[in-house]
C-alpha cells in the first residue's frame, strides 16, 4: 500500500527543507543561552569585590536563577507544544538578552538576586522549544546527531563562561555583562528573519495524537503522569542536575583553591575538561545511538546508562585523594556520559512519551532538574560555610553518578518489558 501524504511529510529519511539551517542556527542560540547564565560562576572574585556576600549567598544567585527555570520550565514547554515554537524562541532569546545587559547595573546583591531570577524565567522558554523543533525537523537517523549537535552550541557558551572571568580581570564584571548583552539582542533579529517553523511530526514514536486537535496544558501533565518509564527519566534527570550544576557552580573555586589558580584559568581548566569531553560524547553518542537504534531502540538508553555507572568511582577517588589526576579523570568521565545523555534525551522522551507533549515533557524535565541543582548549588554553599570539605561533598557527587545510571537502566529494563516478541521462525 503506497504511502499517504501525511506519511511522506514525516518519513523519518526524508528531512524538511531547512532543517539543518535550524540546527546551526539553535546551535549559536544555545551558546548565547548558556554563556549568559554560567559566566556568574568564573567572575566570584570580582563580584566580590564590589558586592560583598556570603558563599551560601553567592550560590543562591545560580539557585534563584534554576528555582524560577524550574517553576516556568514545564509552562515553557507547553508553549512550545502548543503555539510557534521558533516565536518562542525569538521572544525568549530577546529577554534574556536585554537582562544580561541590565545586569551590568546592578549595585547590591538584592538587585542581582532579582536580575537572576528574571534571567532565569526568560530562559526558561528556550531549550524546549528549540530541542522540539530540532526533533520536528530530524527524525530516524539523524535526530540524536542534530540534537547532541545542538547541546554542543550549549557546551560552547558555558565553556566561553570563562570569558567573563578574564573580561572581569582585565576590567570589571559589569563590562562583561555589557559586551556579552548587546552583541546577543543583535542575534535576535537574525533569527527572526532566518529560522523558520518545522512541519510538526504528529505521529510515529510514543503518539496517540489526533491530528489538529488542540493540546492544553491539564491534558499534557495528566498524560505524563500516566507514563510510568517517564519518572525514571525524571528521577535520572533530576541527579544529574544536581551534580552537574556543583561542577558548573564550584569546580571552579574547588580547583582555584586546590591547585592554586587564577579565577579566569580555574574556570577555563575545571568546565574545560567537562565541555570538551562533553562535546565528543555527544557527537560520538549520538551517531552511535542512530545507528544502534535502527536494530536496538533501546540503545538510547543503554548508552549513557552504561556511561554513568562507568563515571561513579572516579568521584570518590578524586574525594580519596589530592592528585589532580584524578580531578581531570572524574571531569572527562562526567563530560563524556553527560555528552551521550544529551544527545539522547529528547530521543528517549521520544521512546517514552505522547509525541504531541514532547517539549512539555522536556519542560517537566527541565524544571524538575533545575530545582535539583538549585539545592545543590547551595546546598554546598552551606557546607562550605560550615567548613565541611570537599571530600564528603565528592563523594556525594560521585553516589548521585552512580544512581543516575540505575535510574536509566530502569528505563531501559520498562521499556524493554513493553516490547513486542519477535515471532518465531
Amino acid at each position: 500500500m503506497a504511502d499517504s501524504p501525511a506519511s511522506s511529510r514525516f518519513s523519518p529519511w526524508v528531512l524538511p527543507k531547512g532543517a539543518w539551517v535550524a540546527v546551526a542556527l539553535l546551535w549559536l542560540a544555545g551558546g548565547s543561552n548558556y554563556l549568559t547564565r554560567t559566566m556568574l560562576t568564573t567572575m566570584r572574585g570580582s563580584i566580590l569585590e564590589e558586592i560583598p556576600m556570603t558563599e551560601a549567598q553567592f550560590g543562591l544567585l545560580t539557585s534563584a536563577f534554576l528555582w524560577i527555570y524550574a517553576l516556568v520550565s514545564p509552562f515553557g514547554g507547553f508553549f512550545a507544544d502548543r503555539f510557534s515554537r521558533r516565536l518562542v524562541v525569538i521572544c525568549s532569546i530577546f529577554a534574556w538578552s536585554t537582562i544580561t545587559w541590565l545586569t551590568a547595573s546592578v549595585k547590591t546583591f538584592e538587585q542581582f538576586l532579582l536580575l537572576r531570577a528574571l534571567l532565569g524565567l526568560s530562559e526558561a522558554f528556550y531549550i524546549p522549544a528549540a530541542v522540539a523543533l530540532i526533533v520536528d525537523f530530524h527524525r530516524g537517523t539523524t535526530r540524536a546527531l542534530a540534537a547532541g549537535i545542538h547541546t554542543t552550541g550549549l557546551i560552547f557558551g558555558s565553556t566561553i563562561g570563562g570569558l567573563g572571568g578574564w573580561l572581569a580581570e582585565d576590567h570589571s564584571w559589569s563590562y562583561a555583562y555589557t559586551v556579552i548583552g548587546l552583541p546577543n539582542l543583535a542575534f535576535g533579529v537574525l533569527l527572526y528573519f532566518f529560522l523558520r517553523d518545522a512541519p510538526r511530526d504528529t505521529g510515529g514514536d510514543a503518539s496517540s495524537a489526533i491530528p489538529g486537535q488542540t493540546i492544553s496544558f491539564t491534558a499534557a501533565i495528566a498524560s505524563l503522569a500516566r507514563t510510568g518509564p517517564f519518572y525514571y527519566v525524571i528521577a535520572c534527570w533530576c541527579l544529574q542536575g544536581a551534580v552537574g550544576w556543583m561542577i558548573i557552580g564550584w569546580m571552579p573555586t574547588h580547583m582555584s583553591e586546590q591547585f592554586s589558580l587564577g579565577q579566569g584559568a580555574a574556570g577555563f581548566s575545571a568546565l574545560g575538561y567537562v565541555y570538551v569531553t562533553q562535546t565528543l560524547g555527544l557527537l560520538v553518542g549520538g551517531v552511535w545511538s542512530d545507528r544502534w537504534s535502527l536494530t536496538q531502540p533501546r540503545a538510547r538508553v543503554i548508552i549513557p546508562a552504561v556511561a554513568f555507572l562507568v563515571a561513579a568511582p572516579a568521584f570518590w577517588m578524586t574525594g580519596a585523594s589530592n592528585l589532580i589526576v584524578f580531578t581531570i579523570l572524574s571531569l572527562v568521565l562526567w563530560g563524556l556520559a553527560e555528552g551521550f545523555l544529551g544527545a539522547n534525551m529528547m530521543p528517549i522522551i521520544c521512546l517514552v512519551v505522547d509525541s504531541r507533549y514532547r517539549a512539555t515533557a522536556l519542560g517537566v524535565l527541565n524544571g524538575f532538574t533545575a530545582i535539583c541543582g538549585g539545592l545543590a548549588i547551595y546546598g554546598v554553599g552551606a557546607l562550605r560555610d560550615a567548613k565541611i570539605g570537599i571530600t564528603l561533598i565528592l563523594v556525594f557527587a560521585g553516589v548521585g553518578v552512580m544512581l543516575c545510571g540505575v535510574t536509566l537502566w530502569m528505563v531501559n529494563l520498562a521499556l524493554k518489558r513493553h516490547e513486542r516478541p519477535v515471532p518465531s521462525a
